[in-house]
Order: C-alpha cells, then sequence, then structure tokens
C-alpha cells in the first residue's frame, strides 16, 4: 500500500512540473517586459536630461542647443520661460507644437533648417516677447502665424532666402507698421532677381501683388549691388541682455553691418589682427566688447568712435605693444579696461596710454607688464614711466624755458605730468612740446 501511494505522488509532482515551467516563463516574460519599459523611461529621461534646465535672474532656461533635435520633447518642464533650441535639425514648426510651454517669453530657433511654420506653430505663447528665427531657410510666411504672440517685442527673420512675392504681402506690411520697429530688422529678399538684396521693412508693399515683366524686359531698372555677405553665423541671445556671439568664427575681420541695438558683442577667440575706423559706429549702444583671445596687433585712431556708452573692454591675449595717440578718447564712460597678455614694449609709445589713465581714474585696468626691452621686463608700466621722467636730463626737461622762471615751470609741468608722485616728474618730451611754456613772459613784469 505504501508502495502504491509513493507512485501516485511521484506522478503527480512529475505532472505538476510543465505547468509551474509555463508560470515561470509567464513570469519571466512579464519581468522582462518590465525590464524593458524601465529601460524606455530611463532612455527618455536620459533624453531629458541632455538639456541643461537653469535659472537666470530668478527665471527658468531650458538650452536643448546642439541636440539634433527635429521636435520638442512632450517631457519638458512645462514652466521654462525660456527656450534655447538653436544649432538643430527643425524643418517645421508644426501646428501646436509649443502649446504646452504658456509661460514662454523667449523662443530660439535660429540656425536650424526650417522651411515652413504652421499657422498655429505657436499657439499658446501669449507671454512670448522674444522669437529667433534667423539663419534658416524660410521663404514665405504670413502674418497670422503671428497673431498668436501679442507681447512679440523682438523678432529676428535675417538671412532667410526671402521670396518677396504676393504671398509675403501681410507679412510685410505687418513689419513696417513704425510700432513694429524691431520686428523683422536686416530680413532681406532672395528673390525675384529685381528684389533681391533689399530689406523687406523698406519694399514698396503695393507692387508685391501686381503682375510683372519678365526679367529682362526692356527698361527694366538693374537690381542694386548686393554688398558681399560678411557677418557669419553669429548667434543672437536676447535674455538677460542683447548679445551678439561672434567667438571662434575664424573672423579676420569685424563683421559689417553690426546690428545698432546690439548691447554686447563678443568677438573673442578669432584673428582679428586691425582694428580699421568707425566700425563700430552704427553700435552706439553698445556696453561691452570683447576682443580677447585674437591676433590684434594695430588699433587705429577711432576705431571706437561713436561707443560713448561703453563701459567694459577686453583686449587681453592679443599681440599690442601700445596704443596710438587718442584711440581711447572717444570712451568717455568706459569703467573696465583688460590688457592682460599683451607683449607691452616700454619706450616712448606707452606714455599715451599711461597719461590717458591718470586723467580717466575711473577706469580698473588690469595687465600692464613691460615685456620689451629686456632691462624692463615684468616691470609694471607705470613704474617704467616714473624711471623714465626720473632719468630725463635736467637740460631737456627744462628745453625751451626761461631760467629765470625753472620753478613755476617745475610746478606746472609736475600737475601735467604723466606719474605725478615726484616733485622732478616732468611730461615726456612730445607731449610737453603740445604745450608751449607761453607763460614765461610774466617775469618782465
Amino acid at each position: 500500500m505504501r508502495l502504491l501511494v509513493t507512485l501516485l505522488l511521484l506522478l503527480l509532482v512529475h505532472s505538476a512540473e510543465p505547468r509551474r515551467g509555463h508560470r515561470s516563463r509567464a513570469a519571466n516574460g512579464n519581468a522582462a517586459g518590465r525590464v524593458r519599459g524601465r529601460g524606455r523611461s530611463r532612455v527618455m529621461r536620459r533624453q531629458t536630461q541632455e538639456c541643461k534646465e537653469y535659472m537666470e535672474a530668478g527665471e527658468k532656461y531650458l538650452d536643448c542647443q546642439d541636440k539634433q533635435l527635429t521636435s520638442v520633447m512632450q517631457d519638458w518642464p512645462k514652466d521654462i520661460q525660456h527656450l534655447l533650441l538653436a544649432r538643430n535639425k527643425i524643418q517645421v514648426l508644426r501646428d501646436n507644437m509649443f502649446a504646452q510651454f504658456t509661460r514662454l517669453k523667449s523662443l530660439d530657433l535660429q540656425q536650424n533648417d526650417i522651411s515652413m511654420v504652421e499657422e498655429g506653430a505657436f499657439s499658446g505663447l501669449s507671454q512670448l516677447t522674444t522669437l529667433l528665427l534667423q539663419h534658416n531657410s524660410l521663404k514665405t510666411t504670413s502674418e497670422d502665424v503671428l497673431l498668436p504672440l501679442p507681447r512679440l517685442t523682438y523678432l529676428r527673420l535675417y538671412d532667410n532666402p526671402w521670396s518677396c512675392h504676393c504671398s509675403l504681402d501681410s507679412l510685410i506690411r505687418m513689419l513696417q507698421v513704425p510700432s513694429n520697429r524691431n520686428l523683422g530688422n536686416y530680413a532681406k529678399c532672395e528673390e525675384p532677381l529685381l528684389l533681391k538684396g533689399q530689406k523687406l521693412k523698406k519694399l514698396n508693399v503695393d507692387s508685391l501683388c501686381e503682375k510683372k515683366e519678365e526679367d529682362g524686359a526692356i527698361g527694366r531698372p538693374k537690381p542694386p549691388p548686393v554688398k558681399p555677405k560678411f557677418t557669419p553665423m553669429c548667434q543672437t541671445y536676447m535674455f538677460p541682455s542683447l548679445l551678439l556671439d561672434c567667438s571662434n568664427k575664424g573672423l579676420t575681420h569685424v563683421p559689417a553691418d553690426l546690428p545698432s541695438d546690439i548691447v554686447k558683442i563678443n568677438l573673442s577667440n578669432n584673428s582679428i589682427k586691425h582694428l580699421r575706423p568707425k566700425q563700430f559706429l552704427l553700435s552706439k549702444d553698445l556696453k561691452l566688447l570683447n576682443l580677447s583671445n585674437n591676433s590684434l596687433l594695430h588699433i587705429d585712431t577711432a576705431a571706437f568712435a561713436g561707443l560713448l556708452y561703453l563701459r567694459e573692454l577686453d583686449l587681453s591675449n592679443n599681440s599690442l605693444h601700445y596704443f596710438q595717440y587718442s584711440v581711447l578718447e572717444d570712451l568717455y564712460f568706459l569703467r573696465k579696461l583688460s590688457l592682460d597678455n599683451n607683449p607691452w614694449i616700454c619706450d616712448y609709445n606707452i606714455h599715451y596710454l599711461i597719461y590717458w589713465l591718470k586723467h580717466h581714474p575711473g577706469v580698473s585696468y588690469t595687465g600692464l607688464i613691460c615685456s620689451e626691452p629686456q632691462e624692463f621686463s615684468g616691470w609694471r608700466v607705470e613704474d617704467y614711466v616714473k624711471t623714465y621722467n626720473g632719468e630725463c636730463p635736467k637740460d631737456k626737461q627744462t628745453e625751451g624755458a626761461d631760467t629765470g622762471q625753472g620753478g613755476q615751470g617745475d610746478l606746472d609741468n609736475e600737475a601735467l605730468e604723466v606719474v605725478g608722485e615726484t616733485t622732478e616728474g616732468h611730461l615726456p618730451r612730445p607731449l610737453k612740446e603740445k604745450t608751449p611754456n607761453t607763460f614765461e613772459i610774466i617775469r618782465l613784469s
């Protein structure tokens, strides 16, 4: 009997094993599914984390530049106020593409490949003030795409191949409204040939929808000459202040036609060797100019003409030896001057810079260290100038002055001398010669 019971139990156990195997495989399958699901969520989170989220001036930014994106992700934070999507692969702006970002104030889409904007692409962006669409492939669009943006203040459309035909009529009319002075500046027609190079803001809109003659017809005026396009793919940032970033572009000269409303320009890490007169003349609101890490060797007089409000000038890490006389005369409100890592030559030519700094005590400066000649290498330029004045022969210091009034001449020179720390100091001869001592005639009385 016991043997029979044992056999029956073995049969029951054997028959139950396949069923447990099926359950085990199913369980394993479910586990694998859960693992795959977690993997997908991790991938999605990783893709989101590739964008940099940060706070600046109390506002939230999401930086998704250079991510090869073709669209926006639905799991991005909804409360961002500034979305940076420059240098991606976006081609079409679809309806309601940004509708979830209702707090958005600025949207940077420059340097993509956008060729079409659907009518409802910007729906929901009632707080948007800044839209950057420059450096794309847009040929035409209408005013309707901008209607959901009642607070739009800055719109950049330049460097797009605009087709100036009748389909562009409503957009151009909107841009030409006087109150829209910061919308669409610098955008130009690419076609037709007759209008190539003309600014959208200055077109005769009434003629766009008229029937045109064929190109080459008798009496047809020639298209205006188009200036060579020197401006590289500089990037414009609107927040926290208006910045034109042209750094690391391989430039050999300052770009032509700089925007007139720009506040900061970054031209660092290029190969600019020479600053010519009036290259920044149109950028009258400029407050910061960064020219560091170029090969800058020579700055012409009037190179900084018009920069009345410039407060910071960075000329560090260049090849400057000295400044020509009056180079800095237009910088009335300069407060910071960076001059580090330039091979300053301590000779007669360096005196102008020290003279200018002495008469502008509000300017904070760094980096004035002699590189040449060898006997002054490593000296502060100010110390070199003191030595230069202290060792100047007496006959040269008083050259052209009446010896009967030598004491009076010394006092006047002391008030004007470059260093102003020694009672025997005088201006270097070239500067002294500019102010002849005509007062010496008082000896006759």
